[in-house]
């Protein structure tokens, strides 16, 4: 059953069991000015969810889709895609988790033909502190289905992500219990982020298994929450049953919700036995396309023929939802994908004009199954195509500013010293990349191979720094709003901003002065940290870095700022990432008084007030990864737990 097929039969499915069919909400929400796009299938129904009566009655389905502008960076591997699909049905106070888990697995393997087999489940743990009892209710139910089509069915307690890193699947285990960042819903996120009042509960989560030759190295033993490879997430069962009282406390819902959400793409993928979503049948057409005009196959050029896929794709719904590009809000993104598209085409050798061979192919994949694709068809190619040959334009201006900033040194006369050739840096590759659209590859080869200039020797930092600068003005999720490295402003985030600083102190020490950052992301789940260095950093330095932040958590070192004129607060130690990119004056924070000053940084904040705030509920600091970002530049990551 290819996708299309596997969507209608969704569709009919739950409205033969009285859901109302919905329409999809546009990727653009005008009603909804706190982020920039649908994200997920959920997004237009939360007001039904919280309460209000929604006028298709208590039971609805949908396929909605979603654009998720973060994702734009992790498009590549065989199951990120900026632009998707989500299959939803919801309860609004009439069923619960009996009929949902029934329906969903009878819908997957009687329907979409996914192997019973392969299917693993997670259910929520519990939380004894706040009375919240495990679900053993959707843990039993799973089990009873399972063993009446006589699968193992053994139920297995795990607790976070990274225990399931240690421990791994025990032989007849199918059902796993984890804890709230797994299997936890609320509009804020884990347990302790239940925005108060709000309704909220466990999930349960659907994973497929598509073999161990599938886990990655790197990622500890498998587990259904691993992002090793093995295990695909393809549909979550959001039950709602609690409320977040004002003592902090949960008290269980009168009126319950079911919310289900399941990736269409990776439903599919899962229905092929194929872990690659690329190959289904709403994907592999654009592909094929993409070997015909560049005449590369897949197998060779994977990455590059996935970003185009999916960036097209999004790119066109976005048009049919009336977005046009631009360089502001939703037009920045929508234009962004379609220049990493031709970007990524011009790697693959195609530097005609393609959309307009491309862009109908895509709509027509859609026509037949959402009527506003069909009416806005020939517009939607106008559009795009237009785009394109403006983008082309600038691509000719570009190899002309090229010429003019770095030429070719001209002929020497004899005895005559040679000219010294130009040094192109990293923020020169950068400007070609993100005015011009050239690929840094092209870029490079250009100015060497015509002996226009010589690479400088840390190009490949700097260039990495000014595109974690763009990346992170795409990371955000609040409309017109472009943020640095830090993603929020709660609580959570600056402990981990704080702890950033302290790791970045302890590697300076422990691997060397030289240690110098070349950017950083945090969440409200991890710190990730990239800095230079010419060798991998060995298990045991990490564990030293390890050690000194958690004894300087534990001194509880007080943790302020002052504002200096820039000059001085170099004169005075500070460290800062940019450079002479600063202004007259900076920010400078400090952790600890002499003589336990352990960093002085120059930072726009925020972070906690001491750092003993990282230790609260007996929290520690732990590197989870390290690896290489690019030449010469490691990345690690790092959690608080």
């Amino acid at each position: 059953m290819n996708a299309q097929q596997i969507r209608n039969e969704y569709l009919k499915f739950f409205n033969e069991r009285q859901h109302a069919v919905i329409s999809r909400a546009p990727l653009v929400l005008k009603d909804d000015p706190t982020t920039l796009f649908t994200g997920s299938g959920m997004q237009p129904l939360l007001p039904y969810l919280l309460g209000q009566p929604h006028p298709a009655g208590v039971r609805l389905v949908d396929s909605q889709t979603c654009l998720r502008a973060q994702d734009i960076e992790d498009v590549g591997d065989n199951r990120h895609t900026t632009f998707f699909e989500m299959l939803g049905n919801w309860s609004m106070g009439d069923y619960f988790k009996e009929q949902q888990i029934r329906w969903f697995f009878e819908f997957l393997t009687e329907k979409a033909g996914v192997d019973p087999e392969k299917i693993y489940v997670t259910c929520f743990i519990g939380d004894e502190a706040r009375g919240i009892p495990r679900d053993t209710e959707a843990a039993e139910i799973w089990q009873k289905i399972f063993q009446e089509k006589g699968l193992s069915a053994d139920i297995a307690e795990i607790g976070s992500a990274e225990d399931g890193d240690e421990r791994g699947i025990k032989p007849g285990e199918r059902i796993f219990y984890y804890d709230d960042g797994e299997n936890w819903w609320s509009r804020g996120g884990g347990l302790e982020k239940t925005p108060i009042g709000d309704p909220c509960g466990p999930d349960s989560e659907v994973f497929y298994d598509f073999g161990s030759e599938h886990h990655a190295e790197g990622y500890g033993l498998a587990h259904p929450a691993s992002d090793s490879g093995q295990f695909m997430e393809i549909g979550n069962q959001v039950f709602m049953q609690y409320r977040r009282l004002e003592d902090g406390s949960f008290e269980p819902l009168e009126k319950k919700n079911v919310d289900f959400g399941g990736g269409l793409e990776r439903i599919a993928a899962a229905a092929n036995k194929n872990p690659d979503v690329y190959r289904i049948s709403l994907l592999w057409p654009i592909i094929e396309k993409l070997q015909e005009l560049s005449g590369k196959k897949y197998e060779s050029h994977t990455e590059s023929m996935r970003v185009i896929a999916d960036h097209l794709r999004g790119a066109t719904f976005l048009a049919v939802d009336g977005c046009v590009p631009s360089n502001k809000e939703q037009g920045y993104v929508m234009r962004r994908l379609l220049r990493r598209a031709i970007r990524f085409a011009f790697e693959l050798g195609i530097e005609q004009n393609f959309l307009e061979q491309i862009v109908p192919l895509i709509a027509d994949l859609y026509v037949d199954d959402y009527p506003e694709v069909k009416a806005k068809r020939d517009e939607v190619i106008v559009t795009l195509v237009k785009e394109e040959k403006a983008f082309r334009q600038t691509l000719s201006k570009g190899i002309k500013e090229l010429g003019k900033q770095f030429p070719i040194a001209g002929f020497v006369p004899a005895g005559a010293a040679a000219p010294k050739p130009p040094i192109v840096t990293g923020g020169d590759i950068f400007k070609f990349q993100d005015t011009y659209g050239f690929p840094k590859e092209l870029s490079v080869e250009i100015i060497l191979m015509q002996n226009r200039g010589v690479m400088s020797e840390d190009w490949v930092a700097e260039f990495d720094e000014k595109l974690e600068e763009q990346r992170n003005r795409s990371r955000t999720a609040t409309k017109g709003e472009f943020k640095g490295g830090l993603g929020g402003q709660t609580l959570q985030h600056k402990k981990y901003h704080t702890a950033t600083h302290l790791m970045y102190a302890a590697l300076k020490q422990v691997v060397g002065d030289h240690v110098t950052q070349h950017g950083s992301n945090i969440t409200e789940e991890r710190l990730r940290f990239d800095f230079n260095n010419d060798e991998k950093v060995t298990r045991e330095q990490l564990d030293e870095v390890e050690r000194l932040v958690n004894e300087w958590i534990s001194w509880d070192l007080p943790v302020s700022f002052q504002e200096y004129p820039t000059d001085q607060a170099f004169e005075m130690g500070a460290i800062g990432a940019f450079g002479d990119k600063y202004g007259d004056t900076v920010k400078v924070y400090k952790m600890g008084d002499e003589p336990k000053r352990v960093s002085f940084e120059i930072c726009g904040g925020p972070h906690v007030d001491h750092t003993g705030q990282l230790a609260e509920d007996g929290k520690v600091f732990k590197i989870t990864k390290e690896e290489s970002s690019s030449a010469g530049i490691r990345r690690v990551k790092a959690i608080l737990k």
